[in-house]
């Protein structure tokens, strides 16, 4: 249970996600949070390896370049990037109907 004024707000912003404005303008987010989640998996850009911020500049635009032949072949050999994510939930359904 929220205070009034919290759950007001929450079922406001929750009414307003249903709408197709908001949904496109999250498709625009969804694919910027996709780019940042292989920034990180693959390159390791959650901590910088170098200090100064020309080394960690240059780390960034290696890792971007990194990024982009890894799309690149994707493309060209006709595989996904990514599978889509499985909750720990989902995992477990399979073990509970059997």
């Amino acid at each position: 249970m929220h205070p009034r004024a919290i759950q007001e707000t929450l079922d406001a912003a929750r009414t307003e996600q249903t709408t197709p404005a908001w949904r496109d303008q999250y498709v625009i987010r969804c694919g910027i949070e996709a780019t940042i989640h292989q920034a990180v998996t693959v390159t390791g850009l959650r901590r910088a390896r170098y200090r100064g911020i020309k080394k960690v500049h240059l780390e960034h635009i290696v890792s971007a370049i990194a990024i982009n032949l890894i799309r690149l072949d994707a493309w060209w050999n006709g595989h996904p990037r990514e599978r889509k994510r499985t909750s720990h939930l989902a995992r477990l359904e399979p073990a509970l109907t059997a």
